[in-house]
């Protein structure tokens, strides 16, 4: 019996040994494959129903250690954009601009409280209301998911400074948008692929989906909202507060006492930023933003552009700092141009951070060897969040060399032969809550799954949007706890929060958002709504 839960490692190198073992045991077998085009154009990959076969097995063995190796390349896009958001943020870190954006805003919120009615509601309940819902709203919409891993650095530290824990923190930015993911309401990595393959008009059934997400979000940041109000009172009280001193060494910086100084190389890197987002104004005048098969072009970049010429200027007639502030902000909105109307993703969003910091460190007049030396040390101290994710890939490509993943899911879907309609219906959010365990790609999912979901939901009288909800239901809550998610294990490890820890703290709010999606699913088969 342990004495001490086993460190993060060795509890993923578990879950491969026990992948391995499972490929001596589970049949190997496989669909026939074709590809498919969806409504948007795009052709993906999906299975043919009906043509599940037997193959020869192929256990693995030694393939368990090759399997890390192979974990790293599956996960090399997530590992090179931690090492790189490391880096660019341990740069912003030593110019203490994000301590004193913190101390301004603390501050903010201690004016705000002299307001009775502000008072009563509690500031911080607001603050971290609004922040949620921003987060949701981005998950529900363009299925913000990896992206969530660059804002953990920043707002760990506003929710230590606000007498939270670092789990608040994680829950502000990480929780909030995979809650938002689960519920979405046009997130086209998961409603948007799964209605394509069952050729259903693209986001149709928006406004039960709507409803869905309002009661889930309700109830997941109430549940928040609660833990936080804990935290609060009883610091001590927090699974975490021995480790978040960590968290709290790193802020103990004085901001008061910070020299605030705006030095000429910090106008040097406003010109030169202005100077390019100039280029690109000119060269990009619209930018055309896509949902499904609505698309509407807007005159984004110049005006952003202006914007920044105008607050960077004043951020930087106040301080180096605030001017780095602008360009962190400056930078999110960059960010959510590129994903919306540019399709970016982790190589782009990489690159945006990476410049981010190196402007940041022109900014605080440090030479090219001062910056470099600055990003190693900040790659350093995210390596192990990084390693992590690599060796997580690990179980999927055990799973998959195995060729087992089909047989589990073949073998699922013969579960349901026989069931009433609602028992259809949850056993297919079952089945898909499962299936998220080992495969978190919800594209990749899509494609296994919709192809046999949606036929036979048509031979027993439901309809496929009810099945689309119960994929998108079970692609989406169990992300928040499955250690296959590399975008979790990266989340955690930069937090510095054990995974035993996180399960631990996760477990009740995750049993409450699977209940909640199992009485949502009901009316899709009890009433008539519009879409279903």
């Amino acid at each position: 019996m342990f004495k001490k839960f086993p460190h993060t490692y060795v509890i993923i190198f578990y879950m491969i040994v026990f992948a391995a073992l499972l490929t001596w045991i589970i049949p190997a077998g496989e669909f026939n494959r074709v590809d498919k085009v969806l409504a948007d154009g795009t052709t993906k990959t999906i299975i043919e129903e009906g043509t599940y076969h037997y193959v020869e097995s192929l256990p693995q063995t030694w393939q368990l250690f090759s399997a890390l190796f192979r974990g790293f390349v599956k996960q090399s896009e997530i590992v090179i954009f931690i090492l790189l958001i490391g880096g660019a943020f341990w740069i912003i870190n030593v110019s203490k601009s994000i301590d004193v954006g913190i101390f301004s805003f603390l501050r903010f919120t201690k004016k705000l409280e002299r307001f009775k009615f502000l008072n009563k509601v509690g500031v911080d309940n607001i603050v971290i209301i609004l922040i949620m819902t921003l987060f949701s709203v981005f998950g529900a919409v363009f299925g913000m998911s990896e992206e969530t891993i660059a804002f953990v650095v920043i707002f760990i530290p506003l929710s230590i400074s606000m007498g939270y824990d670092s789990i608040v923190g994680v829950c502000l930015v990480y929780v909030a948008a995979h809650i938002g993911f689960a519920s979405a309401v046009l997130n086209p990595f998961t409603i948007g692929i799964a209605q394509g393959i069952s050729d259903l008009p693209i986001f149709s059934g928006i406004e039960y989906r709507l409803f869905c997400w309002l009661i889930i979000n309700a109830v997941g940041f109430t549940f928040i909202l609660l833990y936080a109000r804990k935290i609060k009172k009883a610091p001590h009280k927090s699974i975490m507060y021995e480790a978040d001193q960590y968290w709290r060494d790193k802020k103990n910086t004085d901001v008061e006492q910070i020299n605030y100084y705006t030095p000429i190389s910090s106008w040097v890197s406003y010109g030169l930023v202005l100077l390019v987002l100039s280029i690109f104004s000119y060269l990009f005048p619209r930018t055309t933003f896509h949902f499904g098969n609505t698309e509407f072009s807007l005159i984004v970049l110049p005006i952003v552009t202006i914007i920044y010429g105008i607050f960077g200027f004043l951020a930087n007639r106040k301080s180096v700092h605030f001017f780095i502030l602008s360009l962190l902000i400056f930078t999110i909105a960059f960010l959510m141009i590129g994903v919306l109307g540019y399709e970016w993703y982790v190589m782009e969003i990489s690159t945006l951070f990476l410049v981010l910091g190196l402007v940041s460190g022109i900014a605080i007049n440090k030479s090219a060897s001062e910056i470099t030396k600055l990003f190693i040390e900040g790659v350093k101290d995210f390596l192990s969040a990084a390693l992590v994710v690599g060796l997580a890939g690990g179980i999927i490509i055990i799973l998959t060399d195995g060729k087992i993943i089909d047989t589990i899911m073949y073998t699922l879907s013969q579960s349901m032969s026989g069931m009433g309609k609602i028992a259809s219906v949850e056993i297919m959010y079952g089945i898909q809550t499962l299936m998220n365990l080992i495969i978190t790609s919800a594209s990749a999912k899509a494609a296994l799954t919709m192809p046999i979901m949606a036929p036979f939901s048509d031979m027993i009288d439901v309809s496929r949007q009810a099945t689309v909800l119960a994929f998108q239901f079970g692609d989406g809550f169990t992300n928040m706890i499955t250690p296959a998610s590399g975008v979790l294990i990266a989340v955690l490890g930069i937090a510095r929060i054990p995974y035993d820890k996180w399960f631990k703290w996760m477990t009740p709010l995750l049993i409450i958002l699977l209940f909640l999606g199992f009485l949502l699913l009901i009316p899709t088969v009890t009433m008539n709504l519009n879409g279903f």
